[in-house]
């Protein structure tokens, strides 16, 4: 089982009828894995030390972890700098890669994401006019030049998304339709649609909203979209959220017209690539359902045969049909995967970049060389 998705309960503690969001286990918390929670400040750090009745024998092969909590970036990277901190997740912006990859003490990777599958994305309301037409989402895709982005605006260090299944699944479907940057054709497009340019060299105006606090990924790229839109008549107001809640509140009520957002695929297309597709999960309220309000009933029997579907040749069959359909009638423009990388202090063995990454129970992660203290 996943530790990140499906983590085992204890029965005898969690059985007492007590609700599971106010247990007061859950800072006491009595797992099942290689370490035990002995400590933790609230808003500061946690300490894991050695389970010596781990079910694997050896194993973990660390005393003890600490987590620390640093709402402060720039104090991250300089605690990872000095060689205070040993082990660095989920680092995301392009500048702190690169000031983390000029180290020669760290080794930096990449792996250890596949089995999250983050795809940053434009997300369409499909059922708001003129984007309820399939040709004006293609149009959008045309001009919204996905390889400006990921080379210029996060430096290379993004690969690209052309589709609901990322690339690092053995079910993505390479064989879609990238729309590979082509104003004319954007252009025929908006025409045939209906949106004739008027004698400002404008057709219509449309709202784009984005996660606030990522800009790198978001709002960099939102304020681009801007201006590339704008080269086929298209003009785009750029919204920008306060916070994160209002955000959300915006897309799952579907007050939006465009949005960015970042979407997890996670191991297995049922239990994050499905719902942002099935006409099922059209759910007013609710983030990271299917806000684009997309419904095509070929895709949702694809989804629903693919789900119980025991021959891996023909679910990945199933799953491709299903790529090159939502590719085509783009509720969603793929732009890339999210680039989370891994730092590791020099000295460390057995690195935790399988699927899981650091989200693994890290058992087999040893010192190779300890660092001097």
């Amino acid at each position: 089982m996943s530790p990140a998705l499906m983590p085992i309960l204890p029965k005898h503690v969690y059985g007492d009828g007590q609700d599971i969001k106010t247990h007061p286990a859950n800072l006491k918390p009595i797992g099942s894995g290689p370490f035990k929670l002995t400590e933790y400040k609230q808003g500061e750090y946690y300490t894991l030390e050695k389970f010596d009745k781990f079910f694997i024998p050896g194993r973990p092969k660390l005393d003890k972890i600490v987590v620390r909590l640093v709402s402060d970036e720039n104090a991250v990277l300089v605690s990872m700098e000095r060689g205070d901190v040993n082990m660095l997740p989920f680092v995301a912006g392009v500048r702190d890669i690169d000031r983390l990859q000029k180290l020669p003490s760290l080794f930096v990777t990449d792996k250890g994401f596949a089995g999250i599958g983050p795809i940053n994305w434009l997300a369409f309301n499909t059922r708001k006019k003129p984007l309820d037409d399939v040709r004006v989402r293609q149009a959008i895709a045309y001009a919204a030049n996905r390889d400006f982005i990921i080379n210029k605006l996060m430096g290379g260090k993004a690969a690209p998304a052309t589709g609901p299944i990322a690339p690092g699944s053995p079910l993505c479907e390479p064989d879609v339709e990238t729309y590979k940057v082509d104003y004319a054709k954007a252009a025929g497009l908006l025409d045939a649609a209906g949106h004739p340019k008027a004698a400002d060299g404008s057709r219509f105006s449309l709202t784009i909203d984005y996660i606030p606090g990522g800009d790198e990924q978001q709002r960099n790229v939102a304020e681009y979209l801007r201006s590339q839109l704008k080269r086929i008549g298209v003009n785009l107001e750029v919204r920008a959220a306060p916070d994160f809640p209002t955000w959300a509140q915006r897309v799952s009520n579907h007050d939006f017209d465009l949005t960015m957002d970042v979407v997890f695929n996670w191991g297995d297309p049922i239990i994050g690539v499905n719902r942002t597709y099935l006409t099922s999960n059209i759910r007013k309220g609710i983030i990271w359902s299917n806000t684009q309000q997309y419904s095509n009933p070929k895709v949702d029997q694809l989804l629903q045969a693919a789900a119980v579907e025991t021959s891996p040749e023909k679910r990945k069959a199933l799953y491709s049909e299903f790529q090159k359909i939502v590719v085509s009638d783009v509720p969603i423009y793929f732009i890339n995967v999210t680039p989370y990388y891994n730092a590791f202090g020099s000295g460390l063995a057995a690195l935790p970049t399988t699927i899981w990454g650091v989200m693994s129970p890290l058992d087999e992660l040893y010192w190779k060389t300890p660092p001097k203290t």
